[in-house]
């Protein structure tokens, strides 16, 4: 008897040899979620729960090798971008995007900074990722402190998010979500919020924050969850409420590893019914 396949959903990252973001994440996710994750690798990290020790970017041939070895046979139902590192690999990438169809979804991660301050993103990709990436993304899922990277907007409170969410816009992406983790003062607020918008409407997502500092991987988790619920065929404010609750509990779950920062738990669902 054959079996259909599942929705089909393609990472195009860079890899946490930690196992904890990156590729390995989304890879995780995409599984838990009941998709088939696919990958294309852009950087090698040497990478643990104390931070990253180096990172070796792939040639652009080799990119764009993985990338049409998947689509031109296998074919996707929803792209996630991650870590692109420079500006010609962010230039590769947002070339080969463009030759998608328009109706599958496109979910950008514009990672510049690791969970431990590392930097991911080199300044002359900040360009192409405005011009060239984010006018492709179904969303963009910026956190505060790659908002100010790509926009120069500060965000100091909940109302400063409307901010950084017009600015972001101003690049071309359908929606934005900004996620507010980072909000200065973090610790006081019972609950983090997280700002969807297309410029017309808002969807505020509220979830409470757990004192768990084992949060490796959230961002990533998150992009990956998004892109998975989209192709599964959720529209955009309700793929973001099913992938924040994904990710609620990942990181309610989070479990230490090694002598820094742990991972969320992708498998907490698993873990639960087991």
């Amino acid at each position: 008897m054959s079996v259909p396949a599942p929705p089909r959903v393609l990472t195009v990252a860079g890899s946490d040899s930690g196992g904890g973001a990156g590729i390995q994440a989304d890879l995780k996710t995409m599984l838990a979620l009941g998709v088939h994750g696919m990958s294309v690798l852009t950087s090698v990290t040497a990478q643990n729960s104390l931070g990253v020790q180096g990172a070796w970017e792939l040639p652009a041939d080799a990119v764009r090798a993985q990338f049409r070895a998947v689509v031109d046979d296998i074919g996707v139902q929803a792209v996630k971008t991650g870590m692109l590192s420079s500006a010609e690999l962010a230039g590769t990438v947002a070339d080969l995007l463009a030759g998608l169809d328009r109706g599958v979804p496109v979910v950008v991660d514009p990672v510049a900074v690791s969970k431990h301050g590392d930097p991911l993103l080199h300044d002359e990709a900040l360009d192409v990722m405005r011009g060239r990436l984010l006018p492709l993304a179904t969303v963009a899922t910026p956190n505060l402190d790659e908002v100010t990277r790509l926009t120069g907007v500060v965000v100091a409170d909940e109302a400063g998010m409307r901010d950084a969410a017009r600015a972001v816009l101003g690049y071309g992406p359908r929606w934005v979500l900004v996620k507010g983790g980072h909000l200065p003062d973090a610790d006081r607020y019972v609950e983090a919020v997280d700002l969807l918008s297309d410029g017309r409407t808002e969807h505020w997502y509220h979830s409470p924050r757990y004192p768990n500092r084992h949060t490796h991987g959230t961002g990533c988790t998150l992009a990956s969850a998004l892109a998975s619920y989209l192709a599964l065929g959720h529209d955009v404010p309700g793929a973001v409420g099913h992938a924040k609750e994904y990710v609620r509990g990942a990181i309610e779950a989070g479990f230490p590893l090694g002598a820094g920062i742990g991972p969320v738990d992708h498998a907490w669902r698993t873990r639960a019914a087991g």
